[in-house]
């Protein structure tokens, strides 16, 4: 007999309970189960008044974007389109069928208040990585770190030759963006230099080529991980640059060991951490072990001897060449002593012009010039500790470990859909990467919590 589909549709009365409609094993509900936001309402009390009717609950806010960015669905239009639908959704939002979604409206007015005001994504990375910490996913021994570029909401047509005069004064430039820009224009990250290309939308983003192709605007979302379980431990937004990346190193860093006593043995990054002043910070200042190939242009593309060759001899403080002949910093004695630093943090050794005339060696050394000169950089110490770490087992491990902070820039990108920020200016880059570095690790401790506990070792 064939069957025929019954109208229920006009039932008066339903038995329905969202929970039995949510598969144990859906990601959400593993989410669920690590997430504690029993603190909220304290954090956010005193930026809330006591007057006035009542608002949304933050709570039902942090949830849907939490759930926006875990399924990669970056418009809070659609959001609340797919949060009415949707019974996980619904459900992990603590939202009955009969209770209204909140206006997408509403996630700006408080993005731009109040979250940024109290520094909530902040808040819920923090304590979804101190999760993480008491599940045992942290060991702090070995960190990596890495910076990857994302595009900002700002088109190449809008954007003006860097040295171009322009009126911020001009009614149209009057963007949250812009003004954002003029109040750190003093900052030191901001007046180093002039960039080459200006956008009129978001003053802040960075013009750059550097993954190849045309250049765009952009920023770059700098992680620092755990290498034990890939967890992110910090992160931090920068203009999309190479100083600007390495610098914001020292920031998480530092944070880290201020807000969670933790510092690495050892850490990991590839050659844009290996800088002579970088070098030196991890080794001297903190004490870390450099797992970072050394940033060294000294290296010859001919047959003729590089720096390398020469034998550094502490003691004397002079570098001897191949064919035996000392090159100093200095061949005779001043009446005022001189520190020979040069303004790149260099001290230049130089040889001997006789020594170098009659040596038989001086077409393989010094072709083009009289004399040899050599440029040794005052952190020069702790780039050797670099170099004598790169032979070693342990940092062909951590080479390997890399790959997972690299990992988590695909996953970002693919998964969760972040290859384009939707906020503008600085504080718009750092609420969007803080925010899906959170979501990125409550999914990995949702995951590795259904797994048991980790094995230690």
């Amino acid at each position: 007999m064939m069957g025929q589909l019954s109208s229920g549709q006009n039932r008066l009365f339903y038995s329905f309970n969202l929970e039995d409609h949510i598969p144990a094993n859906h990601l959400l509900r593993s989410i669920d189960q690590c997430l504690d936001l029993s603190d909220l309402r304290d954090y956010l009390a005193d930026f809330y008044s006591p007057l006035g009717r009542p608002s949304i609950d933050p709570e039902l806010m942090l949830r849907m974007l939490i759930v926006g960015y875990c399924y990669g669905i970056r418009s809070e239009r659609r959001l609340c389109e797919e949060a009415h639908l949707n019974l996980a959704y619904r459900w992990f939002c603590r939202l009955s069928l009969e209770d209204e979604v909140p206006n997408h409206s509403t996630f700006s007015k408080n993005r731009h208040g109040r979250f940024r005001d109290s520094d909530l994504f902040r808040w819920l990375f923090n304590e979804v990585l101190r999760r993480c910490m008491d599940a045992g996913l942290v060991k702090g021994e070995g960190f990596a770190v890495d910076a990857s570029i994302i595009k900002a909401d700002a088109s190449r047509q809008r954007g003006i030759p860097g040295d171009e005069q322009v009126n911020w004064g001009d009614p149209a430039l009057s963007t949250r963006a812009v003004r954002e820009y003029l109040e750190g224009l003093d900052a030191e990250a901001l007046g180093e230099t002039l960039p080459k290309y200006l956008s009129l939308t978001d003053p802040q983003a960075r013009w750059t080529a550097a993954p190849g192709g045309p250049a765009f605007f952009a920023y770059s979302t700098n992680y620092l991980i755990d290498t034990e379980h890939g967890v992110i431990v910090d992160v931090e937004a920068t203009p999309a640059h190479r100083t600007a990346e390495a610098e914001s190193t020292k920031t998480m860093i530092d944070r880290v060991e201020d807000r969670f006593d933790i510092k690495p043995d050892r850490l990991i990054g590839d050659t844009a951490y290996g800088t002579a002043p970088m070098l030196a910070w991890m080794v001297e200042e903190k004490e870390i072990e450099p797992h970072v190939p050394v940033w060294d242009k000294t290296e010859r593309k001919d047959d003729s001897f590089s720096s390398s060759d020469f034998h550094w001899n502490e003691e004397t403080e002079e570098y001897r060449c191949p064919a035996g002949n000392a090159l100093r910093s200095e061949w005779r004695a001043f009446k005022n002593e001189r520190s020979h630093v040069t303004k790149a943090n260099t001290i230049n050794f130089r040889s001997r012009k006789t020594d170098c005339a009659t040596c038989p060696m001086k077409a393989k050394c010094c072709p083009n010039t009289s004399i040899r000169k050599i440029a040794r950089s005052v952190h020069e110490a702790a780039r050797d500790v670099a170099r004598r770490i790169a032979t070693t087992p342990g940092y062909v491990r951590s080479r390997h470990e890399r790959k997972k902070v690299e990992m988590l820039f695909a996953h970002l990108k693919r998964i969760l859909k972040l290859d384009r920020l939707r906020l503008r200016g600085m504080r718009g880059a750092t609420d969007e990467f803080t925010l899906a570095a959170a979501v990125q690790n409550l999914r990995r401790l949702a995951k590795l919590s259904s797994q048991g506990p980790p094995l230690t070792g």
